[in-house]
C-alpha cells in the first residue's frame, strides 16, 4: 500500500471530502492539521512548491494536489494504481 500524507486543518469541506475518499477505498493516511502542529503549514507549502490551501495530499512522497486533483484522478481511473504502488 502507498504511503499517504494529507496535510490538512478542521472545519474544511474539501479537507473532509478527500479524506471521505480516502476512507472508502480503505486507505490509511498520515493526517497533518496545518493549524495545530507547529512548522506543518511551511512544511506543506515548501513540499507542494508553493500551494497554500488544503487539503495538499502527497502519495509516496509525490505532491497530487487537493480535494480537487485527487477527485479526477479518481475519476479517471489513476487512483486506485497509485495507492496501490509501493514506495
Amino acid at each position: 500500500m502507498a504511503k499517504v500524507e494529507v496535510y490538512a486543518r478542521p472545519l474544511c469541506g474539501f479537507c473532509f471530502h478527500a479524506k471521505q475518499l480516502l476512507d472508502g477505498k480503505g486507505v490509511a493516511y498520515q493526517e497533518y492539521n496545518i493549524w495545530t502542529e507547529a512548522g506543518k503549514k511551511d512544511e506543506m507549502v515548501l513540499r507542494s512548491g508553493g500551494a497554500s490551501t488544503v487539503p495538499q495530499i502527497f502519495i509516496d512522497d509525490k505532491h497530487v494536489g487537493g480535494c480537487n486533483e485527487l477527485v479526477a484522478l479518481d475519476q479517471a481511473g489513476e487512483l486506485d494504481a497509485l495507492l496501490g504502488a509501493s514506495g
